[in-house]
């Protein structure tokens, strides 16, 4: 090959390189009513967002790894755990008998006791990170992830004090949200994150339940307004109080809830009245819904109880835009951002 064009095309791959580095993916991966979320930033680095169910024969684990495949990611940078619930730490064992896994982020000790089967989840996690990168973060601080700001906003039972840059305002939806019994579950103690690039934001609050949502954003919303909402606790009405859907506008909810599990009628009439709302998407029809209560199909990953097991990606731009792709019936859906 000559010279001169070899150096033309290495020009164009490094250009393009650098024009795809620009954008944040997310990949949501059906483990059926759990969470695993994988992202892989502008920098390239990936994290993961709890590892799904155990047992199954690997099913979750092989979802994420094939996941990461499609992503170009052979290792996951950063994991992190945002409760001791069996659908999102009991995946972990066998993700890193198929991932290496480099730094291991959670809310320090299970605070939930009781259960045998949980203990010992929390036993093979404790296990499976001996030796490794272990980061224990509190509410406000930065997560050391290249490419995007990445804040923890609730840990262990604890909440930022301090609003977020765009949040701060009164919230008016606060009064109208009576609490709920208290949770004393993990769900309550969830790690949240929120995640920032340039004019794009998007939060995840794991299974954080309704109490801890209002005191996150009430009487002030510390949160400020998102692009993207991935939904809370599979889309359960135990979380996804209308002050804080309300107060956050989402212009897109993306709801990784199972068939028969998540997707409380309740939730999806919170989601679809909020203001500014767009697009709710869903890994599964939700049986207890019906139509009434689901979005529409093309919006919706999985839509029979068959074990399919499509994803759905999202793809965001520095300007705020986004798109969100569903691969089961190839539509690309795109957003202009707050």
């Amino acid at each position: 090959m000559p010279l001169r064009i070899a150096v033309l095309l290495a020009f164009l791959c490094a250009g393009f390189a650098s024009a795809r580095s620009k954008d944040l993916d997310a990949y949501f991966i059906d483990v059926e009513g759990g969470q695993a979320t994988l992202i892989v930033t502008p920098a390239g680095q990936s994290v993961l967002i709890d590892a799904g169910w155990g047992d199954n024969n690997f099913r979750d684990a092989n979802r994420i790894a094939a996941a990461a495949k499609r992503a170009k990611v052979k290792k996951i940078d950063y994991f992190i755990l945002t409760h001791y619930h069996a659908d999102h730490v009991g995946g972990v064992p066998q993700l890193a008998e198929k991932l290496k896994v480099g730094t291991f982020i959670d809310h320090g000790p299970n605070r939930e006791t009781g259960s045998k089967r949980q203990q010992r989840m929390v036993d093979d996690y404790s296990k499976t990170i001996s030796g490794a990168q272990h980061i224990v973060p509190k509410p406000g601080d930065k997560l050391p992830i290249k490419g995007v700001d990445v804040t923890v906003v609730s840990a262990d039972g604890n909440i930022i004090q301090n609003s977020l840059p765009g949040g701060g305002e009164q919230n008016p939806w606060c009064a109208k949200t009576p609490d709920k019994q208290t949770d004393t579950s993990e769900n309550a103690r969830s790690l949240g994150t929120f995640w920032q690039m340039s004019n794009f934001r998007m939060v995840d609050l794991g299974d954080l339940t309704w109490n801890k949502e209002k005191e996150l954003v009430c009487p002030a919303n510390r949160l400020g307004k998102v692009s993207v909402f991935i939904v809370s606790h599979h889309g359960l009405d135990w979380s996804n109080s209308p002050a804080l859907v309300d107060a956050i506008a989402p212009e897109v909810a993306i709801m990784g809830n199972g068939a028969k599990k998540g997707g409380s009628p309740a939730t999806y009439d919170t989601l679809k009245a909020a203001p500014g709302i767009q697009a709710i998407w869903q890994l599964h029809f939700a049986e207890a819904g019906g139509k009434e209560h689901n979005t529409a199909d093309a919006f919706i990953a999985n839509v029979d109880e068959a074990d399919t097991g499509f994803f759905l990606k999202l793809t965001a731009h520095p300007d705020g835009s986004f798109e969100v792709y569903n691969p089961r019936n190839k539509m690309t859906k795109s957003y202009a951002g707050h």
